[in-house]
């Protein structure tokens, strides 16, 4: 009787631990790839997301603009003037699938 109690006690804490794994919380600038056993199955969009513990998974894609210095470089000119060269890059994701799947 008391084993029976203290099983079902445990099955009911694991059902409850799984439930609160299963909510992932997505900010306005995020989007989440969702892969069901391994194969793309949609991009889910803002706030509370449901996701089904070892049957699918979550990749979360930021979608503001990333801003990336590039280190300067010293060239020489043509007419041997040295000129040091500076770059920044801005990117950001427009499409979060094709970011996630197709880019290495």
């Amino acid at each position: 009787m008391i084993w029976d109690i203290g099983i079902s006690g445990g099955i009911l804490v694991l059902v409850v631990i799984l439930v609160f794994a299963s909510f992932r919380i997505l900010r306005e600038y995020q989007r989440g790839v969702v892969f069901m056993l391994g194969r793309f199955w949609k991009v889910k969009g803002p706030g509370l997301i449901l996701v089904i513990p070892g049957i699918q998974q979550m990749v979360r894609v930021d979608l503001r603009t990333v801003v990336m210095d590039v280190p300067s470089q010293d060239v020489v000119s043509r007419d041997n003037v040295s000129v040091k060269v500076n770059a920044v890059l801005y990117f950001r994701v427009i499409d979060p699938q094709k970011a996630i799947i197709q880019v290495e």
